[in-house]
């Protein structure tokens, strides 16, 4: 059974409350791609990719009775919480010290905002997942999920100013990454 159209949250939802045995098929195949997506913004191997996305879905399964849908785009949301926090639980795993390296000194880069037109998707992700890990997290945690500093410091266990410092030197790196990128493209 495949659920399509703009209440597809709230029918997944109902299945579910239901015990339709059709309930995690039709999760998973409305939202594995997606998931995946925000797995991969975190982790650059696709392998652990698979993991991570993995125990998401274990994470969300096991506890889809205790969502309460709050309307389009809550049961989305509430995963990709799930996903990013599965994320960072892998990237705590595989770090031999600290998730971020903190710092006493302020950034010493410009502030560059990276130019993203006429980069596809696809490529930019590629170009995100270069970036070192705690940088790589940092930007996640604040451009993409939209966290404040405040609220990144605490899920990682750093000082706001250096959540401020990794997001600006993540940004510093990812617009010369872009610059380069641009740069070999228009040789091709």
């Amino acid at each position: 059974m495949h659920i399509v159209g703009r209440n597809s949250e709230q029918r997944i939802v109902r299945l579910f409350d239901r015990g339709d045995a059709s309930a995690m098929n039709s999760l998973y195949a409305a939202y594995a791609d997606y998931l995946m997506g925000v797995c991969a913004r975190y982790v650059p191997d696709e392998n652990d990719q698979k993991d991570v996305l993995q125990e998401t879905f274990i994470h969300i399964f096991t506890q889809i009775d205790t969502f309460e849908y709050r309307g389009n785009g809550s049961l989305k949301a509430w995963m990709t919480r799930i996903a990013v926090n599965e994320s960072l639980a892998f990237l705590r795993k595989q770090a031999k010290t600290r998730l971020v390296e903190t710092e006493d000194d302020p950034p010493d880069i410009a502030d560059t905002e990276p130019d993203t037109e006429g980069i596809d998707t696809r490529a930019l992700l590629t170009l995100i997942q270069q970036l070192p890990t705690g940088y790589r997290t940092v930007f996640n945690l604040y451009a993409i999920e939209g966290k404040s500093h405040q609220e990144i410091a605490q899920l990682l266990g750093i000082k706001a100013d250096t959540s401020a410092s990794q997001y600006h030197r993540a940004r510093s790196l990812l617009a010369k990454s872009i610059s380069a990128y641009k740069s070999k493209a228009s040789t091709k």
